[in-house]
């Protein structure tokens, strides 16, 4: 019994011992782990910045920054010749980022020091596209039109990429009115209502292309922006059943013309359909060689007065002083809309760039909702589900 006691004993402190040891290595672990836990927490959060070092395919539009949670001490960006880019501190010092676009096909440095003593430098470029185009805006910025005005962006080139020049896009109108895209052809696309707008409509248009992949190593040379308002409805409807052209402004009829219009026969007949006013001339040579008639097939070069564009195919209201006579009687022009020089003078006085023209009851065809100046002869079942994901041969 007192062996068994002593056995019993001696395990006991063996144990304890054993216990007293694992105790002593726990702690010592706890303390270890805590201190590097400190001594991690005590290291300066690290800069960082928007690029990578050797970056080459960097959009020169987007800013490059560079944030820091110890509070930015000196960061200086520069170009290979060495020029400094203008750039801008948050207020609490954190965050630098540039305050100017980049150029295209450029290679550019940054040294960067936080209030830490940390600091870094790296260099990168910006993407070197193959070429780069631009965006024409339609109408002018500043301008007043008509109810039937549609937004037109013609791009310097054929564009591969429609969603991305779609997506660069953004129209603004007071009141908010339903629209949409429709592509004319690969460098020409429209915006319009789905209905004629209403007058007074206030209408922005900001257009930042610049940056911008198009497709085929093309991107936006530079950004564009238009803003212009709706003025009153003025429409004019042409019937060659009984051979007038009647103007209205706000619904009441300003006046009704004696009109002679294209000869009626399927290659002369002035087509059918809506029309949307363009240029306006006080006095324009008419040559019907620019649209393949040649002079000895009964083709014309004259000089007519007060030329109001309804078509990019050129069909115009203009001065006929020599089918007077005719009009309001029969049809003896190419496809224009002849009147007395007076009247011609008259119209153009008094409609504007946008407003409609609707002719009907000619023996023709209906314009082209593809011509230019045709764009509502497009149904807006069409025309409201867009076609970016076509293409054309145009």
């Amino acid at each position: 019994m007192p062996l068994f006691r002593r056995g019993s004993a001696v395990v006991v402190v063996a144990a304890l011992a054993a216990g007293t040891l694992a105790g002593c290595t726990i702690d010592r672990t706890s303390v270890s782990e805590t201190q590097a836990q400190a001594v991690e927490s005590a290291a300066p959060a690290p800069l960082e910045f928007s690029v990578t070092q050797a970056a080459d395919d960097i959009n020169p539009a987007e800013p490059v920054t560079v944030t820091s949670a110890e509070g930015l001490k000196q960061v200086t960006m520069t170009n290979e010749d060495g020029n400094i880019v203008e750039s801008e501190l948050s207020s609490d010092g954190r965050q630098w980022s540039t305050a100017e676009v980049l150029g295209y096909g450029r290679t550019y440095t940054v040294q960067a020091e936080d209030r830490a003593g940390q600091a870094k430098t790296l260099s990168f470029s910006t993407v070197n596209p193959a070429s780069t185009t631009g965006v024409a805006l339609s109408p002018l910025d500043g301008s007043t039109v008509g109810v039937a005005q549609t937004i037109a962006f013609r791009f310097g080139t054929a564009v591969e990429d429609r969603h991305a020049a779609q997506d660069a896009i953004t129209i603004t109108t007071s009141p908010e009115v339903e629209g949409g895209f429709y592509w004319l052809n690969n460098s020409e696309l429209r915006w319009r209502p789905a209905e004629y707008w209403t007058p007074g409509t206030e209408v922005s248009v900001d257009v930042d292309l610049y940056g911008v992949d198009l497709g085929g190593g093309v991107y936006g040379s530079k950004d564009n922006a238009a803003s212009f308002t709706i003025g009153d409805d003025v429409r004019t409807v042409v019937d060659d059943a009984s051979k007038t052209m009647t103007v209205y402004r706000n619904g009441e009829v300003l006046r009704s013309i004696p009109v002679s219009l294209g000869r009626d026969t399927a290659e002369w007949a002035t087509p059918n359909g809506t029309y949307i006013i363009g240029d306006e001339h006080a006095s324009l040579l008419m040559d019907s060689a620019t649209f393949g008639l040649g002079y000895d097939q009964g083709g014309y070069r004259t000089e007519v007065d007060y030329a109001t564009q309804m078509s990019y195919s050129g069909i115009y209201v203009h001065a006929a002083p020599w089918s007077v006579g005719d009009q309001g009687y029969r049809n003896v022009s190419h496809g224009c809309i002849n009147v007395t020089t007076e009247a011609a003078q008259w119209f153009q006085n008094t409609v504007k760039r946008g407003d409609p023209v609707v002719v009907q009851n000619t023996v023709g065809t209906t314009l082209s909702g593809y011509d230019g100046l045709g764009d509502w002869n497009i149904p807006w079942e069409t025309w409201g589900k867009g076609n970016v994901n076509e293409t054309s041969a145009w």
